[in-house]
């Protein structure tokens, strides 16, 4: 049937998915694993282990939406901040999107913020959790963890 095809050959309705809406998918997932998997599994400090890597990788994904829009990543004065509010010190965030990377910042299992620092150690920047004590270094659950150990 001749009248169903689209000039360029495709089926109506056919098209691919862009950037963004590729990484609200990665989001949602995330957000979703961080509320369901703690109630499934059986071991708490895993479940939140597994909640602080998928945060961090949400955070990055909208860290680097940022980067992509404004050429760079906020400085660690302005913070992960910038990513729910325009940040207003310099370097000014001329490419902002409105609305926001990220609906609100996450805050880790044990309640802590997430700490952000750039130009990172370990890359661009470091994205991190002090682990459940709160403090930097710590062994086993108290361990901090970081962007660098999810890749």
């Amino acid at each position: 049937m001749r009248g169903w095809r689209r000039r360029d050959g495709a089926l109506p309705g056919q098209g691919g998915f862009t950037l963004i809406e590729v990484m609200i998918v990665v989001v949602i997932l995330g957000i979703l694993a961080s509320i369901v998997v703690p109630r499934i599994m059986g071991r708490p400090d895993e479940a939140r282990l597994v909640k602080v890597r998928a945060d961090i990788r949400a955070m990055e994904s909208a860290l680097e939406l940022y980067r992509l829009d404004n050429f760079n990543y906020p400085t660690a004065n302005q913070g992960l901040s910038a990513l729910v509010e325009r940040p207003t010190s310099a370097p000014l965030a001329e490419n902002w999107k409105e609305g926001g990377y990220l609906d609100r910042l996450p805050v880790d299992p044990w309640g802590q913020p997430y700490q952000y620092v750039q130009p990172g150690l370990h890359g661009p920047f470091d994205l991190y959790s002090f682990g459940a004590d709160g403090r930097p270094s710590g062994q086993g659950i108290n361990a901090d963890v970081g962007n660098w150990e999810t890749e």
